[in-house]
């Protein structure tokens, strides 16, 4: 097959694609791959291939096509396809959620030397790292991150990136319960969506719409969360999208639980769980299984809700996601409350506070602990955050964290 002929097959397959017929669109990608003789061409197919399964949360062939594609970039001796390459291997493993790893694929993508292609990528590849320190509970570093996204976005004008990154600010405040900004940014980035996005993929829109209902979820507009999830989940539906339908199906279950309608919520946790598992979604599996501890616990059904806990508890382990175990501590320490069992009662309250250094979750200024409850929280540009009201009180010449971290202890 020539370069001309490669170049037909592959937006024949586009079509098909952006027609909804996935699985013939695949076919004919695949066909291409086979027998196409020119890199470049297969370069680009693979690209094609990346993203269908992406969507399609197939992330163990989205990266099988990855690691393909990254010795076509090779064979191609071109930066550009190489970072590119790169930044692919970092997306399927940001979805398999091997966030490490992630990181260390974005750092080689920001080390590289390529032309202009290469630094409008950086964007995106900002936004992959932020995804993945947020997935291991580095609030500030992904906060960076996102920001620095950003202004890649802006300086680029790319609205479809600003829509991604606002998105991902949504559930990076939603993490520490700042629920005014937890909605603020998707609901900007449903604006993008209405002002810019008439071309676009309406997966941004459910994407915004997703976001838009978890925030409303938390601060108890319940009527409003479902009404996104409703249209977030229409639009999944019609485009196959199983990763997105697994986190409406989770959101739909926590507005059930918030409406303390248990016997609907388990069902709806139960579908999530399944695709979340066929995906391969370990981190939305901790959101399911958190869920499902907090249904027992409104059953008193503690032994039943310290199961869930340990099922979370080993998964939040092995990814390194400290916020969930953090979670999953407050969580033992109600139960083990309740039953009345002291010791380990104290093992968790010292497990509890051991997490919240870690991840400093608590505010510079008043030593008061962030994220317990909704707060209103603002960064200073080092990217560490404090209570809004500490800083409209106290002023700040410099931020008091970097200042701390910065005296090194004298010598003996």
């Amino acid at each position: 097959m020539g370069q001309d002929q490669t170049k037909q097959q592959i937006e024949k397959g586009l079509h098909l694609y952006q027609s909804n017929q996935t699985e013939k669109a695949l076919r004919v990608w695949m066909r291409v791959l086979e027998k196409s003789a020119d890199p470049a061409g297969r370069f680009r197919v693979l690209g094609c291939l990346i993203t269908a399964h992406a969507e399609m949360g197939r992330y163990k062939d989205m990266l099988k096509f990855a690691v393909v594609q990254i010795d076509t970039a090779r064979e191609l001796e071109d930066p550009d396809f190489l970072t590119e390459s790169y930044l692919n291997l970092a997306r399927s493993n940001e979805k398999l959620c091997e966030f490490q790893k992630t990181i260390s694929y974005c750092k080689t993508c920001l080390n590289m030397q390529g032309t202009t292609v290469s630094l409008q990528l950086n964007g995106q590849v900002s936004l992959s790292m932020g995804n993945a320190f947020l997935g291991l509970s580095i609030f500030q570093k992904a906060l960076e991150c996102f920001e620095k996204a950003l202004r890649y976005a802006h300086n680029n004008d790319d609205k479809m990136l600003e829509c991604r990154v606002c998105c991902s600010l949504g559930n990076f405040y939603t993490q520490i319960k700042d629920y005014e900004k937890a909605l603020f940014f998707p609901c900007k980035a449903a604006e993008l969506v209405n002002d810019y996005g008439k071309g676009w993929s309406l997966k941004y829109r459910a994407m915004s719409q997703y976001h838009m209902a978890v925030a409303y979820r938390k601060l108890g507009r319940l009527a409003d969360a479902m009404d996104c999830c409703e249209e977030s989940m229409k639009i999944a539906l019609q485009h196959g999208d199983r990763p997105l339908q697994a986190l409406c199906l989770l959101c739909f279950a926590d507005i059930h639980r918030s409406r303390r309608d248990v016997q609907t919520a388990f069902p709806r946790y139960d579908s999530s769980m399944s695709i979340m598992t066929e995906i391969g979604n370990r981190l939305g599996l901790i959101q399911v299984l958190l869920g499902v501890t907090k249904c027992w616990m409104i059953q008193k059904e503690l032994d039943k809700a310290l199961e869930s806990i340990e099922k979370a508890q080993e998964l939040a382990e092995g990814l390194g996601n400290k916020l969930s175990l953090l979670k999953l501590h407050c969580l033992c320490e109600r139960i083990y409350r309740t039953k009345e069992q002291q010791q380990e009662l104290r093992d968790h309250v010292v497990k509890f506070h051991e997490c919240v250094e870690e991840m400093e979750l608590y505010c510079g200024m008043c030593g008061e602990s962030i994220g317990e409850k909704n707060n209103q929280l603002q960064a200073l540009p080092c990217s560490h955050f404090f209570h809004l009201k500490c800083l409209q009180t106290n002023g700040t010449r410099g931020c008091p964290n970097c200042r701390r971290l910065s005296v090194k202890p004298g010598y003996v």
